[in-house]
């Protein structure tokens, strides 16, 4: 066979040479059924010999880029390590060398499947987290909104692979149109692979972020959850899945979590958390740093023992939550764990009473509160009277305001109503740190944008009144590393 072959290379005009001599031998056929086999038989030997030269290309390829790659094996590794999953495919695709270093479990520590437009369906997910098996740390997955959907979001927020928190939740028309082909849809099954083998991949994951996944269920989330013990940062936006379930879960499983961002994906209509979940999650959850849960149902008595009962609390955001009306800040003040939240945003409350405010503002003059540094009480429908809920004031506490600008220089105090209104604009800022970018940092660490404009509430009857001119405020979130925290940024 080697002399065979050998003789063929050697032919100065293969073409022809070839061409002659096959079409003599079909000639010397006797019959039609013959010389169609003889044909066949020298596709399928022509077929045989172009993949083999393409094997030995790539062998030969891959042989060259090892000897000249100046980096070894495990020095490899590491840098792809720190490509975002995008990235490390495309690398994976260049030559056989990179294929190998980009399968490697180490790369797969951090995967971020989030997209604009999916891209990726349970297979593709399935195999990166078996690829990284126990060295899974961080998983992020689904859909994004564009950058049109949210001015303010596309001015503040880059989408990498560092800053996708606080993603504004889709609606479900356009959750639809993103999906486009079954084969770039992620279901309810997405997060299975977290459970398989004992939780073997779930055992360590530390940062889980799940983003408009429309097919995703209470108990697929929740039995993924149960296999995630060591979870540190849990972020849900835009799932249909029931805030009671989820608490209950992460309440049980998840013990060392010290952030929770969860985001209603159909504001004011979740209104399964009571108060036995509530307590359950301060008793098996007592090291949440940084607390959101936007757009629920939320009554006073159930925020009061969140916020009262986390004695590490430092961020918290109740932002369009449809029950609040205030009551529960009359005791944020007072008790042992009082001086600790350093960042509270109440940003579209529907039902937030303007005397509640009031009485709170007066009650940061009086000395409560003292380590507050960031206060938001903007809303774009104004803060409703004492006795009737639909009569909405669009000048709050103006006085207040002003006093607490003048005796607490340090805290930023947000109090932004619609145009309609009387529009005011507080912030207690250093000019020139606005003008120069600088931002409030509560304690070093490397801090990356976590929070984008608020949804738009389904209650709201204008939704469009009163965006303009909102500030942005980026949470604390894990970073594998150590718990950075809230950046402020100022539109």
């Amino acid at each position: 066979m080697d002399r065979l072959l050998g003789s063929f290379l050697a032919l100065s005009d293969p073409a022809v040479s070839i061409d002659l001599s096959l079409e003599r031998i079909v000639d010397s056929r006797c019959n039609e059924p013959d010389k169609d086999r003889a044909i066949e038989a020298a596709m399928r030997v022509a077929s045989a010999l172009l993949e083999s030269a393409k094997r030995s290309a790539r062998r030969r390829a891959s042989k060259h880029n090892s000897n000249s790659w100046p980096l070894p094996f495990d020095l490899t590794v590491k840098v792809f390590s720190m490509l975002d999953t995008q990235s490390l495919c495309h690398a994976a695709a260049a030559c056989s060398l990179f294929n190998k270093c980009a399968t490697d479990p180490l790369c797969y520590a951090d995967i971020d499947l989030t997209a604009i437009v999916p891209k990726v369906n349970n297979t593709v997910v399935s195999t990166m987290i078996q690829r990284a098996g126990r060295n899974l740390q961080s998983l992020k997955l689904g859909i994004l909104p564009t950058p049109s959907s949210l001015s303010e979001f596309a001015r503040c927020m880059s989408y990498s692979s560092r800053n996708l928190m606080g993603a504004p939740s889709l609606s479900r028309n356009e959750r639809r149109l993103r999906q486009g082909r079954e084969s770039s849809v992620l279901t309810r099954s997405c997060l299975l692979a977290l459970s398989l083998d004992g939780g073997a991949a779930g055992a360590l994951l530390r940062r889980l972020h799940l983003y408009n996944i429309d097919k995703m269920d209470s108990h697929a989330l929740c039995t993924a959850l149960f296999a995630c013990q060591s979870l540190l940062d849990l972020e849900v936006v835009g799932l249909h899945v029931e805030l009671k379930r989820t608490l209950d879960a992460v309440s049980t499983s998840c013990h060392s979590i010290e952030r929770l961002f969860i985001e209603s994906s159909d504001a004011g209509r979740d209104d399964s958390l009571n108060s036995a979940a509530c307590t359950d999650l301060v008793n098996g959850c007592p090291h949440v740093r940084s607390l959101a849960l936007r757009g629920f149902k939320l009554h006073d008595s159930k925020v009061r023992t969140l916020v009262k009962g986390f004695r590490c609390l430092r961020v918290a955001d109740f932002s369009t939550s449809f029950s609040i009306t205030g009551i529960f800040l009359r005791s944020l003040g007072s008790g042992a764990y009082a001086q600790a939240l350093e960042v509270l945003i109440l940003r579209d409350c529907l039902h937030l009473k303007e005397v509640e405010i009031s009485n709170f503002l007066l009650a940061i003059l009086g000395g409560d509160c003292k380590l507050l540094r960031y206060l938001d009480v903007s809303n774009k429908d104004g803060l409703s009277s004492e006795e009737d809920w639909n009569e909405r004031c669009y000048n709050p506490s103006s006085t207040e305001i002003l006093r607490v600008r003048e005796a607490r220089p340090g805290l930023c105090l947000l109090a932004n109503f619609p145009p309609d209104g009387s529009f005011m604009d507080i912030e207690q800022a250093n000019d020139s740190d606005i003008s120069s970018g600088s931002s409030l940092d509560i304690c070093n660490g490397e801090l990356s944008p976590q929070y984008a404009s608020p949804l738009n509430s389904s209650y709201s009857s204008d939704q469009g009144s009163g965006n303009e001119g909102f500030h942005d405020v980026n949470f604390a979130y894990y970073d594998g590393d150590g718990f950075d925290e809230p950046e402020f940024q100022y539109a």
